[in-house]
């Protein structure tokens, strides 16, 4: 059983029945470094700290899943999953992603594979925020839309 939120349990769920494997053992696994079909939760996405700084941060990220076909040198998708149960909260927090897809970009380029997984009130002058800074989505009602993010 997955000790997660409910987000990420429906995320679980769907991926075990779709042939991936959590990664049990994540000890000093860099998130890179994921073997093809398997996924985690929570795990930090080192990327750079922005400016004329060489430093990096860590981001937390709230699923990882190395697709079924990937060969060494991909990415991972990364998936931030949101719930809301008003509209109000989402105009306070749709920048945080966008920070979130502007560092990891900086670091990794366009190739980087960031989605939103949403559950509840999400209004359309958030979802065209996000859209405008390139994230896409996937409603928890419309979970298989996941399938689209999943090779």
């Amino acid at each position: 059983m997955h000790k997660k939120n409910g987000s990420l349990l429906q995320i679980a769920t769907w991926l075990d029945k779709h042939g991936y494997k959590l990664l049990a053992n994540r000890s000093g696994l860099k998130f890179t470094d994921m073997p093809a079909g398997t996924y985690s939760f929570r795990l930090n996405v080192p990327v750079k700290a922005g400016g004329q700084s060489n430093m990096t941060v860590n981001i937390p990220v709230d699923a990882v899943v190395m697709h079924k076909t990937a060969k060494k040198g991909d990415l991972p998708l990364l998936i931030e999953a949101k719930s809301a149960g008003d509209y109000v909260n989402t105009n306070k927090r749709r920048k945080e992603e966008a920070q979130k897809m502007s560092q990891l970009r900086a670091t990794y380029g366009n190739k980087v594979q960031f989605i939103l997984f949403l559950c509840g009130y999400f209004d359309s002058g958030y979802l065209g925020y996000e859209a405008a800074e390139g994230i896409d989505w996937v409603w928890e009602h419309r979970i298989d839309d996941l399938a689209g993010f999943c090779k």
